[in-house]
């Protein structure tokens, strides 16, 4: 990319979308930071980030009708868009044992909505427009969930694991389009959404099963998203790349 790339990423108020905002545009990317209700973050991540050219999107990613929307606004307003990453995401624990039937259902729907559907509806709208215009990429950000299984949240890892499953199928469909689909599964990251689990009765066995006995910077998560996003061979594409400290190993 010899020109300033653009880069579209979802859920980017914080957290890991807002780190890798920053180390994007920190190695000259444009950058589209999408909310979907936390504007005053958003326009925080946008503040900090280094060079112009960067704006704010909103859309609800439960909303078909909202993610076309925003795929064509961040076209039109950026001028194309080079790099999608799919990091927007939600979770919700429970003991299964004590969920109801319609509380088993709402979480099965609102979360798939949000980090699979959400994320291939979004994928399908700009790699449309990757393809008009020659090519780009798409980073997933997974979950070493969709590995290991997750037994308080089996909607949050079955989702990871269909993104997973969607990033390596798109990377065969779109290769002959020039675009090339990367993912990335953390383990745990200090983040805002892992807070309250972090600081639990949870956190020190959490982070023990690292060898490093921590859980992910969100920077750590950032640079590897910039790195497939502007930097990472072509070759690469269909990768999953773990990034949990050891926490967890596969083979």
């Amino acid at each position: 990319m010899t020109t300033r790339p653009v880069v579209l990423i979802t859920g980017a108020s914080g957290g890991i979308g807002g780190a890798a905002a920053v180390e994007c545009a920190r190695r000259g990317a444009r950058m589209a930071l999408h909310y979907g209700s936390n504007q005053k973050n958003a326009a925080a991540t946008l503040e900090a980030l280094d060079g112009s050219g960067h704006a704010t999107f909103h859309a609800d990613l439960t909303d078909p009708d909202s993610i076309q929307q925003l795929a064509t606004e961040v076209s039109n307003g950026m001028g194309r868009i080079d790099v999608l990453v799919n990091n927007a995401g939600i979770s919700k624990r429970h003991d299964l044992t004590e969920m109801d039937y319609e509380q088993w259902q709402d979480a099965w729907r609102r979360i798939l909505d949000v980090n699979l559907l959400g994320a291939a509806n979004l994928s399908f709208c700009v790699a449309k427009l990757m393809a008009a215009n020659g090519g780009g990429r798409i980073v997933n950000v997974s979950s070493r969930g969709a590995f290991r299984g997750e037994p308080r949240m089996p909607w949050y890892g079955a989702s990871k694991a269909g993104m997973n499953a969607m990033g390596q199928s798109m990377a065969l469909a779109l290769a002959p389009h020039d675009i090339f689909v990367f993912t990335v599964a953390p383990g745990f990251v200090d983040t805002p959404m892992a807070e309250t689990t972090l600081q639990g009765p949870e956190g020190a066995g959490i982070r023990s099963q690292s060898p490093l006995n921590r859980v992910a910077r969100p920077d750590e998560v950032g640079k590897t998203i910039a790195y497939l996003s502007l930097e990472a061979p072509e070759f690469l594409t269909g990768c999953i790349i773990d990034l949990n400290g050891a926490s967890y190993l596969r083979s």
